[in-house]
């Protein structure tokens, strides 16, 4: 399959929607933090049955740092409102904008590896695999947040 980040990206985007749906903020920075921490095994162990450093069918990396992404956006809009829903997050405007460009921008960051993203991707095993993803999102959450405090 071609551009197999890309597709894992798009899941990630599931995962936010299930996370965000609820509206309760302790449960989604709850997930956000816990779901990478259960990828870096899983991640070490595709490696090594693959036997490949960072195999690109493996996108669990990607999935599970999405959240990240909107982690700002989230817990701008909870503090804002008191609650953090997809229907909070989409009624305080431009949100197809904010969630397109914060997916476009965990892309680039994700691709491009500026310091210290490629340097984080030679840790062993999953924590290469995970972190480096991680630290994409944590740059595109910054732009989401910028983002959407300007609209």
């Amino acid at each position: 399959m071609p551009a197999p980040g890309t597709w894992g990206s798009f899941l990630g985007l599931v995962l936010f929607a299930m996370l965000a749906w609820p509206g309760d903020y302790l449960f989604y920075l709850a997930a956000t933090l816990f779901c990478p921490l259960v990828s870096v095994p899983i991640c070490t162990l595709a490696e090594g049955a693959l036997g490949r450093k960072d195999p690109g069918s493996v996108v669990l990396d990607e999935l599970t740092a999405m959240p990240l992404c909107y982690l700002g956006w989230v817990t701008d809009t909870w503090l804002a409102v008191g609650r953090c829903s997809l229907d909070d997050l989409f009624n305080r405007g431009n949100a197809w904008l904010i969630l397109v460009l914060g997916f476009l921008a965990f892309r680039l960051f994700d691709i491009a590896k500026p310091w210290p993203i490629r340097a984080v991707q030679r840790l062993p095993g999953g924590w290469g695999v995970v972190l480096d993803d991680l630290l994409a999102a944590a740059c595109s959450a910054v732009v989401v947040l910028l983002l959407s405090r300007a609209w």
